[in-house]
């Protein structure tokens, strides 16, 4: 039997990267998906190489009211329900210099990283509720342990996104909902662009899918809240 066997998964930032892998191994394990991105053409080449009928895409975008709405209920519309949703959508950007940093950049990143998070988490909360089950992971990043003096408006966003996904652990935990942080190092994807950073001693997304994959398939009774992890390579000379 699949470990996931026809669970239903939401998955926000399914373009690319993280959400990607975690999609193609998430199909593999037996679940159903859901995968929301603001790409078009992104989710169709997505559609392609996982040629599922388990897979539903939606092009849409989670600092949207709206755009979250809907996509929750077409994931219910079309599956019945969702038990897992894994809130990925994040964006970062460099701000080295405090004083010259813009607004629209401050506001960019805390409207994905925290208020996606938030909406996202709201929307699976109405289903998961009333069903007394569900599994709730946020992938936060170790920019949300540790402050880096040249992203302090993006570990801001990662510590406010942790601080939300702690707290809403303590509210539903009586209620059979799992919520668990996951907080990879640097992992090599688009979102470092063309910045002179050592990918090579990245973790890949690949391996931040595979522990996704392992946590949701534990049983019902195990819960792991908080999962810290770093490529040790990142820190060797």
């Amino acid at each position: 039997m699949n470990a996931l066997n026809a669970k239903v998964c939401f998955v926000t930032g399914a373009g690319s990267g993280i959400g990607r892998a975690a999609i193609v191994k998430l199909l593999a394990a037996g679940a159903k998906v859901f995968a929301m991105s603001r790409t078009a053409a992104r989710l169709d080449s997505l559609k392609q190489e996982a040629g599922s009928d388990d897979l539903v895409t939606y092009c849409g975008d989670v600092r949207s009211e709206s755009d979250v709405a809907a996509a929750f209920a077409a994931c219910i519309e079309k599956f019945g329900t969702v038990d897992i949703l894994l809130n990925n959508a994040g964006l970062g950007t460099p701000t080295p210099k405090l004083d010259e940093a813009a607004l629209e950049t401050f506001e960019q990143m805390f409207d994905t990283n925290v208020k996606g998070v938030f909406l996202c988490t709201r929307e699976a909360l109405k289903t998961m509720r009333p069903n007394k089950s569900g599994h709730i992971m946020t992938v936060i990043s170790m920019g949300g342990q540790r402050t880096n003096p040249v992203a302090p408006v993006y570990c801001a966003s990662k510590f406010g996104a942790r601080g939300l996904s702690s707290g809403l652990a303590d509210q539903v935990l009586a209620e059979g909902i799992k919520v668990t942080d996951l907080n990879p190092g640097p992992v090599d994807t688009d979102y470092w662009g063309d910045r002179p950073v050592p990918r090579e001693k990245f973790l890949k997304p690949d391996e931040v899918a595979d522990v996704i994959v392992f946590v949701l398939s534990q049983p019902e009774h195990v819960l792991i809240r908080e999962i810290n992890f770093d490529n040790i390579a990142f820190f060797r000379k």
